[in-house]
């Protein structure tokens, strides 16, 4: 019995890219899944509990955590991935874009944990992961409002983990560079971005999602980076 098999997973933004990818991997690896989308795909997962899910709007996440123990009987593992992004200089940002980065990315995030913690530390073996991203550590130019609400995963994660650790809930945060998605698709990156071809897989982040969920409780992987070996670690 693998250390994940029989667990209970939440993922949120999991119809596509690397939520999608982790969701599999979970289900793979023997966990009960729990599905949140604005699309609320099952992935084909069989047994999986999918819902269609606004992470802004704390009503609905109370809604699916409390579905997700009616059906599994509690929570174990969440993986709060849902996130968009939009890239240009700062003044030429369209304000639609700021407002959706800082209400899906910050407060969505902040939501998503609300209404999942009192289920994490019921569990035994309790596990949350934030998929930040490495804009998150090194603001990147062209990014100054994503790299803003990027920052404030990680600061939360960061004061959370000393609220949490000693109750048994271990937090992690994953900060990956680029990634091979639909990801801001439009909004200041585009399908010919040479730079493609050598970003990461979602598959290969979700690994790494898995490797933080699969260390022996006696320790927990607070932080990680992730890049790809054609991208700079912008110092």
């Amino acid at each position: 019995m693998t250390a994940i098999e029989g667990r209970t997973a939440l993922v949120t933004g999991a119809s596509s890219g690397i939520g999608a990818a982790t969701a599999r991997a979970l289900a793979g690896a023997g966990a009960n899944v729990v599905l949140a989308s604005r699309r609320g795909d099952d992935l084909d997962i069989g047994g999986a509990l999918a819902r269609s899910c606004d992470i802004r709007d704390p009503g609905q996440l109370e809604r699916l955590v409390a579905a997700a123990v009616e059906r599994f009987g509690g929570l174990d593992i969440v993986v709060a991935n849902a996130g968009v992004g939009a890239y240009s200089d700062f003044l030429d940002l369209d304000p639609e874009h700021l407002e959706e980065m800082v209400d899906i990315n910050v407060k969505g995030t902040l939501y998503t944990v609300r209404a999942t913690l009192p289920r994490l530390l019921e569990s035994d073996a309790a596990d949350l992961v934030v998929v930040a991203s490495i804009a998150g550590q090194r603001g990147p130019e062209g990014e100054a409002v994503y790299a803003a609400t990027k920052f404030a995963q990680v600061g939360f994660m960061r004061a959370l983990d000393h609220e949490l650790w000693h109750r048994g809930v271990r937090c992690s945060t994953l900060c990956p560079g680029g990634v091979e998605t639909e990801f801001a698709m439009g909004r200041g990156r585009t399908p010919e971005d040479p730079d493609l071809p050598g970003f990461m897989r979602p598959e290969e982040v979700a690994d790494a999602v898995l490797h933080a969920l699969t260390r022996p409780r006696t320790h927990r992987m607070l932080e990680a980076s992730l890049l790809p070996m054609a991208e700079d670690s912008l110092g």
